[in-house]
């Protein structure tokens, strides 16, 4: 076989690799992922300082309200297939659970918190507790089974 022939079986091999690893990993929910903590606010001393979470800020920047439950914080893109059927998605778990809330955030208009929470690309799913502390993410879009099983640990 010539040089040509083996970078193209190559390509195609990497690229199989690829998918499958992308099939393997899109939607699922892992841990926590705290790319930095914000420096807490200088307070006279003997004052504790009240902070809150970045998820939280960001739903009460938005004009929004924490579920009781948990919120599910979707950031998406204007482009971007996935976010649509992941809105979707959303939405049918917050009919079906009660306390929870779906907020979503355009990442491109928002790109200050997007930086904060280490939201790396969309449609990622921040699932919040009802204090707003991260619980755990998700890249890609989840089934409804997925985000069930996600809100059952909260």
């Amino acid at each position: 076989m010539s040089t040509g022939a083996w970078i193209a079986v190559g390509a195609v091999a990497l690229a199989l690799v690829v998918g499958l690893w992308r099939l393997a990993t899109d939607g699922r929910f892992r841990g926590t992922h705290v790319v930095r903590q914000p420096d807490p606010p200088l307070v006279e001393e003997g004052r504790r300082p009240v902070t809150r979470a970045p998820g939280a800020e960001l739903v009460a920047a938005m004009g929004e309200q924490l579920g009781e439950r948990a919120t599910l914080l979707q950031f998406s893109s204007a482009f971007c297939a996935p976010c649509r059927a992941t809105r979707r998605v959303l939405s049918e778990v917050t009919d079906l659970v009660e306390g929870v809330r779906h907020v979503e955030v355009d990442a491109e208009h928002h790109l200050d918190a997007t930086r904060a929470l280490g939201i790396l690309r969309t449609p990622t799913t921040v699932v919040l507790d009802a204090t707003g502390t991260e619980v755990t993410r998700a890249t890609g879009a989840p089934s409804r089974d997925q985000v069930l099983s996600a809100l059952a640990r909260v």
